[in-house]
């Protein structure tokens, strides 16, 4: 997620650099020249909310104004879950409940305006896997401690717990550890568990190419990619900071990913794919390339390469607090 944003200006513009140099440039704009799809929304999508909604800075006001820019969330429109985010949590995993004084209010609000709506609680923080602070996910205290902050959370009322913790690399077995718990308590309760998780390796050698050089491998493999969908109810991919310095490719890029994320992860799973409604140039995101309307381009030729046949699938917006009305404009007539 972009939470992290020190995380991202210190560890992804190496790695970005060596993607951006090897990647097979006409591969992704063929991809992202290719064909769409005739695929829109089955009613599986979500949106990323701030903090903002759980610490007394929003109204009831903003949250039917949401709605609207949404195109009436509910039944009958696109968004079922809404992110909303709670944290972050202490290096040992624990959470203050301070940080979210009105998430009783964002939870009934959502639910009485937008009946049907899942209002999901967004927890996560870094992991000390590339640094010294961070969540240590190869402890059991730290593991016990996010779960019992997942449980308080779900005994507020929320549906389910989106966790986005990063960056956890491919193969790290306390993350998976973490998941086998937090979907045991979830399923239990009848709530939802799903997770941001990082873009998929396109070509097997960047990710070691990546790790080596920069110490942040940021891809993830396929079979880790299936073992996480296995153990949970909804996978996010967090398909943007991709790097590609035109829509084209980026297009073509989020047509790879889509693929490759379909490939991954179980049938029974919704996979939903991230849209950038954010604006920010680096090396690692270039604004004019990475758009709703050139990822809704690359989403929908992916699933004309890999259809659907019935399995569950959405997309999920990056965030309301940088979405501009064009984003949702381009959400609403391009997708819903």
């Amino acid at each position: 997620m972009r939470w992290w944003g020190w995380l991202a200006r210190r560890t992804t513009v190496p790695v970005l650099a060596v993607a951006v140099a090897l990647l097979p440039f006409g591969q992704l704009w063929a991809a992202g020249a290719g064909q769409e799809a005739d695929v829109r929304t089955q009613g599986r999508d979500a949106v990323w909310l701030g903090h903002a909604w759980v610490d007394g800075r929003h109204t009831d006001a903003d949250a039917a104004a949401l709605l609207r820019s949404l195109g009436g969330a509910g039944a009958g429109h696109g968004v079922r879950d809404l992110y909303v985010h709670v944290g972050p949590t202490r290096e040992d995993g624990t959470l203050d409940p301070a940080l979210a004084p009105r998430a009783a209010w964002v939870i009934a609000t959502f639910h009485r305006l937008a009946p049907g709506v899942r209002v999901q609680a967004w927890l996560g923080d870094v992991v000390a896997s590339e640094g010294p602070h961070g969540l240590d996910l190869s402890r059991p205290a730290t593991r016990t401690n996010l779960v019992a902050a997942a449980s308080s959370l779900l005994a507020l009322g929320f549906d389910g717990i989106n966790l986005d913790v990063e960056p956890v690399h491919s193969g790290d077995a306390g993350y998976l550890a973490l998941l086998d718990r937090l979907h045991a308590l979830t399923r239990a309760q009848g709530r939802v568990l799903s997770v941001a998780v990082p873009q998929t390796d396109p070509l097997p050698p960047l990710r070691v190419l990546a790790g080596a050089l920069a110490g942040h491998p940021k891809w993830w493999s396929s079979d880790y990619l299936a073992a996480v969908g296995r153990r949970v109810d909804q996978v996010d991919v967090m398909a943007y900071d991709s790097g590609m310095p035109v829509p084209s490719l980026f297009s073509g890029y989020l047509a790879e990913q889509t693929t490759l994320a379909l490939d991954a992860v179980p049938p029974s799973v919704d996979v939903l794919i991230g849209l950038p409604a954010y604006r920010e140039n680096n090396l690692g995101h270039h604004a004019d390339a990475e758009t709703v309307p050139a990822a809704l381009h690359g989403i929908r030729a992916g699933l004309e390469a890999s259809p659907l046949h019935g399995r569950p699938f959405g997309v999920a917006l990056y965030a309301d607090f940088s979405a501009s009305e064009a984003d949702w404009t381009a959400y609403r007539e391009g997708w819903g």
